[in-house]
Parts: C-alpha cells; structure tokens; sequence
C-alpha cells in the first residue's frame, strides 16, 4: 500500500513539473550527497580506484562528486520519464547514424542493441520504438516490488515497447521469431553465477560479464550492435551506433562480448562520471582455475552452437 500511495500521490505527480524544476530538487540533493547523505560512498571510492589506479585521491575526489551531479540528473530525468510526452523525448534523443538499423530492417535482420548503464538508458527504454523501424523489446529482471514493477513498465512501454521477463526470454523470443525486433541489452550488471560469467579483464580487472548477449545472437542470429549516450546537454542526449556483426555465426566464442564490453570501457574511460558507479560491478569472486573454467566454456560454446 505505501508503495501504491508514493507512486499515485508523490512521484507521479512530480513528473508533470518542467524538467528544469526537476533539476532544482535534484540539485539540492546533490549538495546534501556531498555533505551529509554520502550514498554508497564507499562502494563508489572502491570502484574508481579500482578501474583507475593511476589516478591521485584529489582525482578519485572530484570523479565522485562529479558522478554524484550526473546521478542526481539521471533521478530528475528518471522521475521525468514517467510522464514525458512523444514529443519531448523525439526532440531530447537523436540517433547519430539511423541508417545502420535501417539497413539491418532492409535485410531483414533482427537486431541486439547493446550497452551499459551509461548516461540516460531510461528515457532510451521508454523512446526506442519511436527511433528506430524494428520492433522494440527490452529484457528486465523483475523489480521486488511487484506494484513499481508493474506500473514502471507500465510506462516504458507507452509507446511500443514489449518488455520481457529476463526468465522466459527465450519463449518469448521463439514467439516474436517472424518479426523484425531491436531488443534493448545492458550487459554491465554483476552476473547471478561466476561459473556461468565470461571473465575478461575490464577497468583494469577481472570481471564477470554477461554472456546472455552472445547467446542470444548465436541461437537467433540477431545482428549486434553497440550503442552509445553521447551527453550533448542537461537533458539532451545523440545516440551514437557502432557494428559489430550481423553474421553472428561466423564469430568465435567470446568474440562477442569482447567487443561489446571493450566499447563500453572505452567509453568510460573517455566521460567516467556517466557511468553508473554505485552498482556493485564487482561482487563476484574469481573462480581459482579460470583458465580452465574459460576452456571448458568454450568447448561447451563450440558443441552448442557448432553442430
């Protein structure tokens, strides 16, 4: 019921105020992240020096507050999407490069959109359908809470989206086989099972990363393709293509998800605060022989998807 009540009488009705009034609430709790509300402080400072070890304390300092600035942007912008109308989101989200899916609808191919937590992918859930010809679809584990799951997407989906339970995503794939679809990925979230991960080094660590992508690709022979939120300005971003394959069949195995994940580190390496530091990217425990580990996955890979 309080989740119910916070959502009909409090957070709903804030999304209809000007996304500029939005801003002057998120910037006051930004001042109070850096005073007296440190949200996840600690989780943060350890990843920044993790992924950048060269960088001083003064430098690890001044990425954090200004990741604290995007983040409270991002709550603004998230609170926003609730109620932000066609038009708002066609004018704040341009595709860069649209001739790259247009080509892939024209062949027929259906396509995985690939990505990470990096700038907006919210307003991007909530828009896709309006970008691009392709079907979209999107892939979410289910929220704890089943009213703000319901009702979240809900509205994702308002302008076309189908959303999918990450459990059933294969019936549901075998269900939507005879339709041109762009299903939304964002592949930098820790994995439930380190066995089951791909362990690659990523910001100068090794890291679990999900293999769901390159499975998808090679089960359906979907077309790959990263994406990337170029923030142009507050509330304005150019959504930026970049191929990888549309012969998903004739990559080896890994080759995927190393291309997919090193486009993304070059991207945070490139703006740090627009990635989403506070998620726990790194509670998976290396596995002791991941050599072996990673050879066995191969060649259960290779006898799946070769015969």
């Amino acid at each position: 019921m309080m989740a119910q009540f916070l959502f009909t009488f409090l957070v709903y009705p804030l999304s209809f105020l000007p996304l500029g009034i939005l801003y002057l609430f998120t910037d006051l709790f930004f001042l109070l992240l850096i005073t007296v509300i440190p949200y996840r402080k600690n989780v943060i400072e350890q990843n920044l020096q993790r992924s950048f070890p060269e960088k001083s304390p003064a430098e690890i300092k001044r990425l954090k507050r200004q990741f604290y600035k995007h983040f409270t942007d991002i709550l603004a912008e998230g609170v926003k999407n609730l109620s932000i109308s066609k038009r708002s989101l066609q004018k704040r989200i341009v595709v860069r490069n649209p001739e790259l899916m247009d080509e892939l609808y024209a062949k027929n191919k259906s396509v995985l959109l690939v990505s990470g937590h990096f700038n907006n992918w919210e307003w991007l859930i909530t828009a896709q359908n309006l970008l691009f010809k392709h079907q979209a679809v999107g892939i979410g584990t289910p929220l704890s809470n089943a009213f703000w799951d319901q009702k979240l997407n809900e509205l994702r989906a308002r302008f076309g989206m189908i959303i999918l339970n990450s459990k059933t995503v294969k019936t549901n794939f075998e269900q939507l086989k005879n339709e041109r679809i762009a299903t939304l990925i964002l592949s930098d979230q820790s994995p439930g099972d380190s066995i089951k991960s791909y362990w690659m080094t990523f910001l100068n660590q090794q890291t679990a990363v999900l293999f769901g992508c390159e499975l998808l690709a090679h089960t359906h022979n979907h077309a790959v393709v990263f994406f990337v939120m170029h923030k142009v300005k507050r509330g304005y971003y150019e959504m930026e293509l970049k191929w990888i394959t549309d012969e998903p069949k004739t990559m080896y195995w890994g080759e995927i998800t190393e291309q997919h994940t090193r486009l993304l580190e070059a991207e945070i390496q490139a703006n740090p605060a627009y990635w989403m530091w506070s998620h726990k990217r790194w509670k998976r425990t290396v596995p002791e022989d991941l050599a072996a580990l990673k050879e066995k996955q191969r060649l259960d890979f290779e006898s799946k998807m070769r015969n």
